[in-house]
């Protein structure tokens, strides 16, 4: 009874021990097949950045007989586009350097992308002065847009402010045991 108890548990185990090399297996080929999507990602934004910046050198040359405030509108309106671009290039990177989704640098897109809708927006409404109904509704968006700014830039402080929590921790914990270390080789 002992011995086929002990087969039955050896057989058991060779199970296991299948079930993890295969469990192995299949993290790895899905750890490969999402590292070469976030790549794919990367390469496409590295060319859609190198696309916007001739496109807003081509929009100068286009606009240079145009008025200033023209021009420096749709040349910042494109430099923000590619700031959020270079923004999400580097939440990729995070993500491939660590295998996990990194909230700040998301965070800093959305700032970007509220940032570039408020100044569009201004320039817009100051046009619209004139037609009550159309500016209130721009002033409400501006509004609204500030306030998710101001939302995103809280969120990105505290997420930043709770990593360098989390580091200093770390290193004081370090530092005890280095002392621990010396203390005990001392005596």
């Amino acid at each position: 009874m002992a011995k086929t108890r002990d087969a039955k548990d050896a057989k058991d185990a060779k199970n296991e021990e299948k079930e993890d090399d295969r469990q192995r297996f299949a993290d790895r080929a899905l750890g490969v097949m999402e590292d070469t999507i976030y790549w794919a990602i990367a390469v496409v934004l590295v060319i859609g950045s190198g696309a916007l910046l001739v496109a807003q050198f081509n929009t100068m040359l286009r606009l240079r007989n145009s008025p200033a405030s023209t021009v420096m509108l749709e040349v910042l309106d494109g430099l923000l586009l590619i700031f959020i671009f270079v923004e999400l290039l580097y939440a990729v990177r995070s993500c491939l350097r660590s295998h996990e989704i990194v909230a700040e640098p998301f965070l800093i897109v959305g700032i970007l992308a509220g940032i570039k809708e408020i100044v569009v927006l201004s320039v817009e409404a100051a046009k619209l002065l004139d037609q009550g109904p159309v500016f209130a509704r721009a002033v409400v968006e501006i509004g609204v847009l500030a306030g998710v700014v101001l939302a995103l830039a809280v969120a990105a402080f505290v997420l930043r402010e709770r990593r360098r929590d989390t580091e200093d921790a770390g290193k004081q914990v370090a530092e005890e045991e280095a002392e621990e270390e010396d203390d005990a080789e001392s005596k």
